[in-house]
């Protein structure tokens, strides 16, 4: 079940916790553990990852993280993708990627689960925007559609064959249609093929 746990830390407090599992987002003063990914959620992040970085790594323009700890103002929030801009990610002076990311992600997405809070992730989506974000997706796997939020505008929905947008710098032509469409892995069986 996901809820609160140590309902009064700090972020600082927060921050020095061992890692749960699944993460655990620190919002409004509390730790909330995240659900558990299950195979659609899996499914969905892994290849969206994999669609965003097959374009933009080589070409250092940005870079999909799954699952990567962002702690800023006052929030510690896993968003399920970072999108971060190549100039943004915080190297360690070797050229490596550092463990700990102190800013908002550029491009936010979000998977939700059924038994996740819309209201609590949008409102991480907002908050993440606020701090600077300047995109978010929350995908819906239960009736395949796609809210679009960028920094003050209203969210658009998009279904079925609608393009998505994307960080201007990242050249990426998707539907809603073809992010959904990696969840079918195989043909139905049918009384002939058992």
């Amino acid at each position: 079940m996901v809820g609160a746990i140590h309902p009064t830390l700090n972020l600082s407090e927060f921050l020095q916790l061992p890692e749960t599992q699944p993460a655990s987002e620190y919002i409004n003063g509390r730790m909330i553990q995240k659900p558990m990914p299950k195979g659609k959620h899996s499914r969905l992040q892994l290849t969206l990852c994999n669609q965003i970085n097959q374009r933009v790594e080589a070409s250092q323009i940005a870079y999909a993280f799954p699952e990567l700890r962002c702690s800023f103002g006052t929030r510690s929030l896993v968003p399920d993708i970072a999108v971060f801009q190549w100039s943004r990610i915080p190297f360690e002076p070797d050229g490596e990627v550092p463990n700990d990311f102190f800013l908002p992600p550029d491009w936010m997405i979000e998977i939700l689960s059924p038994e996740q809070s819309s209201n609590r992730v949008t409102g991480n989506i907002l908050y993440c925007l606020e701090q600077g974000g300047r995109l978010a997706w929350l995908l819906d796997p239960a009736d395949r559609s796609i809210l679009v939020f960028q920094p003050q505008q209203q969210p658009i929905l998009c279904q079925g064959c609608d393009r998505l947008s994307v960080l201007p710098e990242i050249n990426l032509d998707l539907t809603v249609e073809q992010i959904f469409a990696p969840l079918k892995m195989s043909t139905p069986s049918t009384p002939a093929n058992r």
